[in-house]
């Protein structure tokens, strides 16, 4: 396992993704440097899961209450499709998670494919949806 960043969804990592990974059967590494964000430097996604060669991002976002968590979504999920079109990865999950979501349902339902063409390989999910795919190792 990697170092992690000293960040709120730490705690969350902890208690409810890491867990269900493990239950999933997936190895797992947080904290990892997968390449330059676009424009901004180093790309480090909270967590690469892998299972049967088979590597997936999740990219956590926590709003507590509400502010600017939300405005990063969609720079979030250009980021995760230029890491799967340049690396090994399958997949890329951005789990939203916290009680301050404003667009949350808009985000999960779809909202954005309207302006990216993202949901093949990224997909956005609640926090609970994902435990519960990690948990039954569906990702």
């Amino acid at each position: 396992m990697s170092a992690k960043r000293n960040t709120r969804t730490g705690g969350v990592l902890e208690a409810m993704v890491l867990p269900a990974l493990d239950q999933g059967k997936y190895t797992w590494k947080v904290q990892v440097n997968i390449g330059q964000r676009l424009g901004c430097g180093q790309h480090f996604v909270d967590v690469v899961a892998d299972k049967d060669g088979r590597k997936v991002l999740i990219s956590m976002k926590w709003q507590q209450v509400s502010g600017t968590a939300e405005q990063k979504v969609p720079f979030e999920v250009i980021c995760l499709l230029e890491a799967i079109a340049s690396g090994p990865y399958e997949k890329a999950y951005l789990v939203l998670g916290g009680e301050g979501w404003t667009l949350r349902n808009f985000y999960t339902s779809g909202g954005l494919k309207k302006y990216l063409d993202h949901d093949q390989d990224v997909e956005i999910i609640t926090l609970e949806s994902f435990v519960a795919k990690a948990n039954a190792g569906k990702l």
